[in-house]
């Protein structure tokens, strides 16, 4: 495999113009000087969250270039939803182990692809000789005022989640598998490229009154909702939206496990006061939106996990072996 010669020949092979054909509105100078010059919109508030992906922590050492570069971004992209944002520009960090031709051209491939689809623009970054990893840097924009955060939601709220949870957790169980079927492949894809909720996170504004995006875990993210908010929250275990099939293939104790704690799901959870309720349903029953309803906000502190029959759940069942522990994943 050919090898691309000099930080900045690199630099203006495979990252030099990678932007929507309308992303470039706003960008006064780009990539190729010591730092991007940007013009936001007149009236909009920035809206900034950066994320680090690092081999063998957040994806395995064998991934694809496309592959990497398109989670990378829709991991970010997903924090532009959880804000009811819109993206705009990111910048990206790469720390790179060779610098690999082919891997190279297949990574900016897979970002100019992403990049067409969610219309926002690449304006600078660093690439450096080590372990792999990833960081990017998005920047987006909110009306001001708008923009969704943890800290809204009140007893009496619903608890709502977009999509279906446990898909990218089960995936881990079939990464090394060579010969994926055609289920596991259906995994694969929700690992590999999540989907960003932006058109619900835009949405939502002025009717959801706390939103995340569900990255380390149902039960923990909502966590983080209830304590930014200074609340408990009661879930409905028969409710929780497993990925279809799931269940059927790895058990139903197992798969709720990877619903409620898996991870890496990039779905939203967000909450809705009684009086939203009305416009949030017009969402759901038009079409424009896909969400269950799967608990409610209360006073207190702590998350309740209550089964078919409203009695508080045991979770210790759910987790065997301390298996997919209740408080997600933790980095250190």
């Amino acid at each position: 495999m050919a090898e691309a010669t000099g930080e900045f020949a690199l630099i203006r092979q495979y990252f030099a113009g990678i932007s929507s054909d309308s992303s470039g509105e706003g960008i006064a100078l780009g990539i190729g000087d010591d730092a991007a010059v940007l013009s936001p919109a007149a009236g909009r508030q920035l809206v900034v969250a950066a994320d680090t992906l690092v081999a063998g922590a957040h994806f395995p050492e064998s991934i694809r270039g496309g592959d990497l570069a398109r989670r990378a971004l829709r991991v970010n992209l997903s924090d532009m939803a959880a804000m009811g944002a819109r993206p705009r520009w990111f910048t990206l960090a790469l720390t790179l182990p060779e610098a690999d031709a082919t891997w190279l051209a297949d990574f900016s491939a897979g970002l100019k692809q992403d990049v067409s689809v969610y219309d926002c623009a690449l304006v600078g970054g660093d690439t450096t000789r080590g372990p792999l990893t990833v960081s990017i840097q998005m920047l987006g924009d909110v009306e001001p005022g708008g923009a969704l955060t943890r800290a809204g939601a009140k007893p009496g709220d619903s608890v709502y989640v977009t999509g279906e949870l446990g898909a990218a957790a089960g995936a881990l169980t079939c990464l090394a598998n060579a010969t994926p079927d055609e289920y596991e492949q259906a995994l694969l894809s929700r690992y590999y490229l999540p989907q960003p909720r932006l058109a619900e996170g835009l949405l939502l504004q002025g009717i959801a009154s706390a939103a995340i995006d569900i990255s380390d875990g149902l039960l923990a993210d909502l966590g983080h909702i209830a304590q930014a908010s200074e609340v408990g929250a009661e879930l409905y275990l028969p409710r929780i939206p497993v990925f279809k099939g799931l269940a059927e293939r790895h058990g139903e104790r197992r798969a709720l496990g990877w619903a409620l704690a898996g991870g890496d799901d990039y779905e939203l959870c967000f909450t809705a006061a009684p009086e939203n309720r009305p416009r949030l349903q017009q969402l759901l029953d038009s079409g424009a939106m896909q969400a269950a309803e799967i608990g409610k906000i209360t006073a207190g502190n702590g998350i309740q996990c209550l089964d078919a029959r409203g009695w508080v759940a045991d979770m210790a069942s759910l987790f065997p072996g301390g298996e997919n522990q209740p408080t997600g994943y933790q980095h250190f």
